[in-house]
């Protein structure tokens, strides 16, 4: 689903810097996997790079056999908009939409009818175990409650790639587990793929696989 060919990414400036180099990443239909490092090695890059919301340097990324570095920018909000999901640790939920509301954005913007969109979001609140808070507003819900919001709302369009960012960062332990435990089976169970970036080794220990990014490139913990 996912081939990520030799990237390569510097920012230029006052303090200009190679993020990335040589970065290879091959991932399929199922797999979820963790990526770690040590902070400003480059992770929110490649995520961003992925995603299409940053073009690299060099290399190449091909997703669902189209190469997304040689698209326009309208194509590229399309891709994001039909094939990605997106968790990030600060939630990004709307404030002033209730739960229901939250959810139902994505099947909104891609234009899916209004008769499937009630169906679709009830059912996904129920995988996240938010069917009681339906109508509740984000003020009304707990820092565990608001990520399990972002990540009905990353997978009720059912997306090929999920990508999520730190999503437990501003978690208790607890609510952490289970936010991990959810993204985790609803990635498996919706036949997609995911991507989570992470500081935390139980979290990343919730994954697949792990890997560790450096300068040298990305490393599969475990291999020589």
């Amino acid at each position: 689903m996912l081939s990520v060919r030799n990237l390569g990414k510097s920012f230029s400036g006052p303090r200009s810097k190679t993020v990335l180099a040589g970065v290879n990443l091959e991932l399929g239909v199922h797999d979820y996997i963790a990526v770690m490092g040590e902070s400003g090695i480059g992770k929110s890059t490649l995520l961003n790079l992925i995603a299409g919301l940053d073009r690299p340097d060099s290399g190449q990324i091909v997703f669902d056999g189209r190469d997304i570095t040689a698209l326009g920018e309208d194509a590229l909000t399309l891709l994001r908009r039909r094939e990605m999901g997106f968790v990030f640790q600060a939630f990004h939920v709307l404030p002033y939409l209730s739960v229901t509301q939250n959810v139902a954005l994505p099947l909104v913007l891609n234009g899916i009818a209004d008769a499937e969109i009630g169906p679709r979001v009830a059912a996904m609140l129920e995988a996240v175990r938010l069917g009681a808070e339906a109508h509740a507003m984000p003020r009304e819900l707990s820092g565990g409650e608001l990520q399990r919001v972002a990540i009905a709302r990353a997978l009720v369009h059912s997306p090929r790639l999920v990508l999520a960012d730190e999503p437990t960062g501003n978690l208790d332990q607890e609510s952490a587990s289970q936010v991990l435990s959810l993204l985790r089976q609803c990635v498996k169970d919706k036949g997609a793929a995911g991507i989570l970036i992470t500081h935390s080794q139980a979290a990343a220990a919730t994954a697949d696989r792990i890997y560790m990014l450096s300068p040298s490139g990305l490393r599969k913990m475990g291999s020589e």
